[in-house]
Parts: C-alpha cells; sequence; structure tokens
C-alpha cells in the first residue's frame, strides 16, 4: 500500500487567514509552472462550497479542471480530490486542516491519499506530488504572512 503524504508546518497568521490564502487567493501564490496551461494572467479558482469546483481559467478564458471540494468548514478543513494534470478517474484525495497554534500562528496539516488506486503508476505520481508539494508550499507561507 501506498502510504498517504502528510505534511504538517506552521504560518504566522490565524487560521482564518490562512484558510482564506488557500482558499479565495490562490491565484496569489500558486506558481505558473505548476498549473495545466503555465500561461501567465491566469486565474485558479476554488469554489468555496462542497462539491465546488478547483480550476485554473486563462486570459482567453479556456479552463482546464483540477479537482471537486469535498468538505467544507471554514476556517478549520478543505478536503477535495484532485486531478491535475491527469484524468479525473485518477484523482487523489487531499485534506488539509487549520490547526490555531496561538492566537496569531496557524499549524497546516495535509494528507494526500488515494496512490494505491492507481495501480503501478501510483508511486511515481506520489513521488511527483511530494516534489510539487515542496514547490508549492514555500509560496503559499510567503503569500500568507505577507502584509
Amino acid at each position: 500500500m501506498d502510504e498517504p503524504l502528510r505534511l504538517s508546518f506552521e504560518v504566522d497568521c490565524p487560521a482564518q487567514h490562512a484558510f482564506d490564502v488557500w482558499t479565495r487567493r490562490m491565484s496569489t501564490w500558486w506558481p505558473v509552472s505548476h498549473t495545466v496551461s503555465g500561461e501567465t494572467g491566469l486565474e485558479i479558482v476554488l469554489e468555496g462550497r462542497q462539491g465546488g469546483r478547483i480550476f485554473e481559467r486563462t486570459a482567453s478564458g479556456s479552463e482546464f479542471d483540477w479537482g471537486r471540494v469535498t468538505s467544507w468548514d471554514p476556517p478549520r478543513r478543505l478536503s477535495y480530490v484532485w486531478h491535475l494534470r491527469q484524468e479525473p478517474e485518477n484523482a487523489t484525495e487531499v485534506d488539509i486542516a487549520f490547526c490555531p497554534a496561538g492566537p496569531v500562528r496557524t499549524r497546516v496539516e495535509i494528507e494526500h491519499r488515494g496512490w494505491e488506486r492507481l495501480g503501478a503508476s501510483g508511486q511515481v505520481l506520489r513521488e511527483r506530488n511530494t516534489a510539487g508539494w515542496n514547490g508549492v508550499l514555500p509560496h503559499f507561507l510567503a503569500a500568507a504572512t505577507a502584509p
């Protein structure tokens, strides 16, 4: 069985702010290199509700689906199925908890799972996603702590 990816870190901001930056301001911090189109000027949308889409929209209006929200509990928890650059039937699951760690500090806990459903390619995709998270999370940290 392929173990879930588990990541945790703390960020210097309240949980509500961290949740909002993740869900409402993805376009400000998500690197273009980690998108489908790779185009500058695109918008990343996470529809804030259970069943909401996660997608990118280019300046010309083309849309590329990335996933769908499965759990919406602001500012505590967010879960979604995730298939960025994959077919939807190869989606994995991401669960993110925003846990207060003081008045202006938040512990973010991420579990990315479902690799075993992908058969032989599961381990390769898990390794790629490990690198992907390492490339994305510094941008989130910078955006969440920006004045």
